[in-house]
């Protein structure tokens, strides 16, 4: 019993946020290009399990890293072309995101969590469990914004 209040008390201490951390993040390296990977609170979904879910995202098949909800992390990449996608933790699909990513850039994706009818499966409801990650890419301007309040996983 001790071990658990010890360890419910332990998710309870403030983690670092990636605004708390600007001054940790070191400057892309010199002929390389950046790419973060974030996620933020999903949607309702009337499904438990997306909750708990941290898939795992690849790039070119490799996997780069998991992302629990509410976090983000970077990694840098020589430049070229990647094609990033994620673990579904529910329908599989085709959907992906490939990037053209140049040396000195900042790329920013997203992993969501979404309906199936929006990667072309048909409709249904939540006792069905139909839905799916997907990886997106972010506009600069959102995802900065958005970054100061996801805990901050580091380099990955």
């Amino acid at each position: 019993m001790l071990t658990f209040g010890i360890a419910a008390l332990a998710g309870c201490a403030p983690q670092a946020t990636v605004g708390s951390s600007q001054s940790q993040i070191p400057a892309v390296a010199p002929g390389a290009a950046r790419v973060w990977f974030l996620r933020g609170w999903d949607a309702p979904s009337g499904q438990g399990v997306v909750l708990a879910a941290a898939p795992v995202v690849f790039a070119n098949g490799s996997p780069v890293g998991d992302i629990p909800i509410g976090s983000g992390f970077f990694r840098d990449f020589s430049p070229g072309t990647y094609n990033f996608t994620i673990q579904p933790f529910g329908l599989p699909t085709p959907q992906s995101t490939t990037l053209q990513l140049a040396a000195g850039t900042q790329t920013y994706v997203q992993a969501q969590w979404l309906a199936s009818w929006q990667v072309g499966y048909p409709e249904a409801d939540f006792s069905f469990a139909p839905n799916t990650f997907a990886i997106l890419t972010m506009p600069p301007q959102v995802a900065e914004a958005y970054l100061p309040t996801l805990t901050y996983l580091g380099q990955r």
